[in-house]
């Protein structure tokens, strides 16, 4: 999983309400389980018109963001299906942190594991962020600070210890499962040896 310390770039805002996963990446491009190579189905149906050609109206069409690392969203962000395809377009697109007054629940946990930083702040520190998003300024994302630093402005956010450890280190479910593998093998040995059945000789 990467990891994710710290970034900077210019921030897209997306700042509908209830942008939901079919929005993100709609279901006609879910037949894959590979994680790469979904970026370019992101927000398909607002990146492109029906004659598959650029909405140049849409933001992530526009410079400076058609690079933009961040995306600046409004309420209730990743609602909709628990589809998982939603973070991995994001992410191959090349967004790695997500700011929001509030995330879906199952969208806001898919992102952490697969290194999205679903970044919740306060509803006035968001208006402060667009308004110099808009500007073309570009924002820093500090995780290990817990700082936002843009302008002459410097936010402080909050983050579970847990999720911000598991951002720094990259690691996924897999990883963390074996940082207890020690355990994990005493505890099958135990349950092994207190069996009630015998092999017959």
């Amino acid at each position: 999983m990467l990891k994710f310390t710290k970034i900077t770039s210019e921030a897209a805002c997306l700042l509908d309400i209830n942008i939901d996963t079919d929005a993100i990446i709609p279901k006609q491009f879910l037949k894959t389980i590979e994680r790469s190579g979904l970026g370019k189905y992101l927000f398909f149906d607002s990146r492109f018109k029906k004659n598959n050609t650029e909405n140049e109206d849409f933001i992530l069409n526009k410079k400076p963001w058609r690079k933009a690392q961040i995306i600046i969203a409004g309420d209730n962000f990743g609602c909709g299906s628990s589809r998982e395809h939603a973070p991995w377009a994001l992410l191959d697109f090349g967004i790695r942190c997500i700011i929001s007054t509030s995330f879906a629940d199952i969208f806001y946990n898919n992102s952490i594991k697969n290194g999205l930083f679903p970044l919740v702040l306060k509803r006035n520190q968001i208006k402060e962020l667009i308004r110099q998003a808009n500007k073309k300024d570009k924002i820093t994302v500090d995780l290990k600070q817990k700082k936002i630093f843009f302008s002459t402005y410097t936010y402080s956010f909050e983050v579970a210890n847990f999720i911000r450890d598991r951002l720094l280190n990259g690691h996924d479910d897999i990883e963390l499962t074996l940082k207890h593998l020690d355990s994990i093998e005493i505890y099958e040995k135990k349950k092994f040896n207190n069996k009630t059945w015998k092999t017959l000789k």
